[in-house]
């Protein structure tokens, strides 16, 4: 990369959609597409890819799946402002979705959404985003959120999730009953589809093949959906291979028990930070000092 590094940069992407590209000095980049206002890629320094991306998602709710805001063009803000800290970081944009008529008849409400997608200095990838209700009706509205986020992993059978274990989950493959997690960690060995409920700030996603753990940390999020379709029903799915299923897993940092209800004026706002950082093992064990209490 050369001396002057060029933080964000418009482009063309597949179909001819437009995508913007950050970078940071030490080598981590993003890629987002407008339409959808989705991040279809994020980089590490040695050009590995951090997700996985895929078009299937659940279907929780009234509207479609994920709602509409995935299938809507973005607006990018040509004058963003600054970060609120000291930081120095400059390899970010902010995006901003509104009510339009082709919204009504899925939401019939008056809305501004503003998704702040962001690297961090050491390559974190960080999203915030803004929800406002702008009706003039006087009208509350509710909803719920996740950002569906699809980390490529190894190989599925040799991941682990530390932080939600002993925590209450509501079970999609079981009509949504809840059930409470046993063990020390979540393992997987078949299909999972759970939504965890009250989970903890920070979640640890290890890799132990490759030796990396994704920390995740979130605000305003208190849920946390964990998926991965195995094999039977990643055959179902018509845009995944039938072997794919083994190299991701998706975790949501979400707010789906208790939905959010806004009044006119009011507004939403909640955040999401991924960090890839080294695992560090005892006896199998992650070592929590270094992922789960200095980040």
């Amino acid at each position: 990369m050369s001396r002057q590094t060029v933080y964000v940069q418009q482009c063309t992407g597949v179909n001819g959609l437009e995508k913007i590209i950050l970078r940071e000095v030490r080598g981590f980049s993003a890629e987002i597409y407008l339409y959808g206002g989705q991040v279809t890629s994020w980089k590490n320094d040695l050009g590995e890819e951090l997700l996985f991306v895929s078009s299937k998602f659940s279907n929780h709710g009234s509207l479609q799946q994920h709602g509409f805001a995935r299938n809507r063009f973005w607006s990018l803000d040509p004058n963003p402002p600054p970060f609120p800290t000291a930081t120095t970081n400059r390899a970010f944009i902010d995006l901003i979705l509104r009510h339009s008529e082709d919204d009504a008849k899925h939401w019939p409400h008056r809305y501004e959404f503003r998704l702040r997608i962001a690297l961090g200095p050491a390559g974190d990838l960080l999203m915030t985003s803004r929800i406002r209700n702008t009706n003039t009706d006087g009208k509350s509205f509710t909803f719920t959120f996740a950002y569906n986020t699809y980390f490529y992993v190894t190989d599925i059978s040799e991941v682990r999730i530390e932080g939600l274990e002993t925590l209450d989950y509501l079970d999609n493959l079981k009509n949504r009953e809840r059930f409470t997690e046993q063990g020390d960690a979540i393992t997987f060995e078949s299909e999972v589809d759970k939504v965890y409920l009250s989970t903890p700030t920070k979640i640890a996603i290890i890799d132990h093949e490759r030796k990396r753990t994704f920390v995740l940390r979130k605000d305003g999020l208190p849920d946390a959906v964990v998926w991965n379709p195995w094999d039977k029903k990643a055959k179902s799915i018509s845009d995944l291979g039938d072997d794919e299923y083994k190299n991701m897993l998706c975790v949501q940092a979400a707010c789906v028990e208790n939905p959010i209800t806004l009044k006119p004026g009011e507004e939403w706002k909640g955040r999401q930070e991924i960090s890839p950082v080294p695992s560090s093992y005892c006896s199998g064990q992650l070592d929590p000092r270094k992922v789960l209490f200095t980040y």
